[in-house]
């Protein structure tokens, strides 16, 4: 049985880690510099924990699981970099022990100079494994 992307999305946003509730606490609602984040949102064969079109910016909250998947997640940040967006990567223990400073940074990155706006209808169309590996970003 395969579970589609938008089914495993709609269970990832029900049972969201409490990083991820704390941090979507703060990015709902456009309170950063009136960007809006979406959670949980599939971009071709991935589903990003939050992304901003506007601002071409993913952001990803990472457990321990991350140390044994860094291959899978090379490749993610690539692919996602390929479409044009700038992926950023914190620690939960990070989102949950300095927030302000995990906003300040996500701030920054939102107001750099980035790509072209993305359309959340244009989900990216190369697959990811048609990159070559490379280093992380």
């Amino acid at each position: 049985m395969t579970i589609n992307l938008t089914d495993r999305a709609r269970k990832l946003r029900k049972n969201s880690t409490d990083a991820e509730r704390l941090l979507w606490k703060r990015l709902k609602t456009k309170q950063i510099s009136g960007l809006k984040f979406r959670r949980q949102e599939q971009i071709g064969y991935y589903i990003a924990d939050f992304v901003c079109y506007e601002a071409s910016l993913v952001i990803e909250a990472d457990g321990g699981q991350h140390l044994d998947n860094r291959d899978n997640d090379e490749d993610r940040t690539m692919w996602l970099n390929s479409q044009g967006f700038k992926v950023l990567r914190f620690w939960n223990n990070e989102i949950l022990t300095n927030i302000d400073g995990v906003l300040e940074n996500i701030l920054k990155e939102s107001t750099s100079p980035l790509s072209p706006t993305l359309s959340h209808k244009g989900r990216g169309g190369l697959e990811p494994t048609s990159l070559i590996k490379g280093e992380r970003v």
